[in-house]
């Protein structure tokens, strides 16, 4: 009985070492699967976060951009106190989406620039497209415009319909005018020629930007060039895109992409880099320059590298303390079973073939741990994406394939300290009890 006894507690602490070794593995799995798993996901998800605060992007008349580098201002927009005098054709802007890298497009909006009288008080008025739904050469459509550009401004109100007398006003500019939404006021312009035009604008909301655009009058851009008197023009697009963070390669091409060898261009025109994707927009829309915002683009870069680092080295920690733990577990199970294992050899097993056993019953476990670490890896992938992002995360094969390689290399370097331990032991002291 008590010999029965006495088996019956090493089975059940040689199982208990079994779950705690299935039990690590399974753990450093899930963390591994999940942080790679977003690793590998994040990229696109962190810019589409980060590109709701605004373009990335910004296209002028190549005038405009000599200008604004010679004096180091920005050239257009709502900052300048003079009317544009270099200008695109907004039938232009649709070209965008017919770049190499049309599909990061994920929005623009083509301005138009100008000064008028509201209400007889002079104001920055903005022509824009608002919800356009713009139809491609390609026969697609697609949907832009700053309500989506602009999805951090608090509107009191709705947004304007496209090519219609309606408009939205900034807090600052509206509080000044005293109107509010529902309201109407008439817009004064003298043009270049000194034809004096005047249109009336409905109000539909009241927006807040927490900026300068407070002081703006934002209104359909088929609107605004009637009342200039400038036909399919705009001086500025602001652009949304997709990019992917800038190396040594893209800064080189950033200065010019005239130095590149053939096999470096190649690189850099199919990689969506701001500056490949800048360049690709000069290349369709004549007499344009296209520049890269270097703060939103650097903002990118910074917050994807460091987040990306951050779980990286989460999952290396994990594989450290799973090395760690196995590696102890294995050479505690060795020290219990060492009289079979004396045995073994006694019998003739060779170092190798105990070895093989003991590595093979590891695998094994771990094997089991490693495939319910995944599934639970891949739900937390999930649930982080959900949380984070309000998205799911796309697990790709690639993940579950690294992290098995990973964990493979991991129970190898942890049972080396177990297969010295093997390799030291001696059937004869052992089975003596010495």
């Amino acid at each position: 009985m008590f010999f029965l006894r006495m088996i019956a507690r090493s089975f059940t602490r040689q199982l208990r070492r079994r779950l705690l070794i299935a039990l690590t593995v399974c753990l450093s799995a899930t963390v591994s699967v999940s942080m790679l798993g977003v690793v590998f996901d994040v990229g696109d998800k962190l810019n589409a976060e980060l590109s709701t605060y605004g373009s990335n992007i910004t296209v002028q008349p190549k005038a405009d951009a000599v200008v604004s580098d010679l004096y180091n201002t920005e050239a257009g927009g709502v900052a300048s106190t003079s009317d544009p005098t270099a200008f695109l054709k907004e039938s232009d802007a649709a070209k965008i989406k017919t770049i190499f890298w049309a599909f990061n497009i994920t929005n623009f909006a083509p301005q138009l620039n100008i000064h008028a009288t509201v209400n007889g008080t002079n104001a920055s008025i903005v022509g824009t497209w608002f919800n356009k739904n713009l139809k491609l050469s390609t026969g697609e459509t697609t949907v832009v415009g700053v309500e989506g550009m602009r999805s951090w401004w608090q509107l009191d109100g709705k947004w304007p319909k496209d090519d219609s007398d309606q408009g939205i006003i900034g807090k600052t500019l509206a509080t000044e005018l005293g109107v509010t939404t529902g309201g109407t006021v008439t817009l004064n312009k003298t043009t270049a020629s000194g034809k004096k035009n005047e249109q009336k604008i409905t109000l539909t909301g009241v927006y807040d930007s927490g900026d300068e655009d407070n002081g703006s009058l934002y209104i359909a851009s088929s609107i605004a060039q009637v009342l200039a008197d400038l036909p399919d023009s705009v001086d500025k697009i602001e652009v949304k895109a997709l990019t992917t963070p800038e190396n040594d390669l893209a800064r080189k091409a950033a200065q010019n992409p005239s130095v590149l060898s053939q096999d470096e261009w190649e690189t850099w025109y199919c990689t969506a880099y701001p500056s490949s994707i800048a360049y690709q927009i000069e290349e369709v829309i004549p007499g344009a320059v296209a520049k890269q915002v270097r703060q939103v683009a650097a903002l990118q870069g910074n917050v994807l590298q460091k987040t990306q680092a951050v779980m990286i080295l989460m999952t290396v920690l994990s594989l450290i303390a799973a090395t760690v733990a196995v590696a102890n577990l294995m050479v505690a199970s060795i020290g219990e079973r060492s009289g079979e294992l004396a045995l073994l050899k006694a019998l003739g097993a060779t170092d190798a073939a105990v070895s093989r056993l003991m590595m093979a019953e590891t695998a094994t476990i771990s094997l089991l741990g490693a495939i319910v670490g995944a599934l639970l890896g891949s739900g937390v992938a999930q649930l982080i994406g959900q949380v984070v992002f309000s998205s799911g995360i796309t697990m790709r094969p690639m993940v579950f394939v690294l992290v098995f390689v990973l964990l493979a290399v991991t129970v190898l370097l942890a049972s080396a300290s177990s297969i010295r331990s093997i390799l030291n032991l001696k059937p004869a002291e052992v089975l003596h009890g010495r």
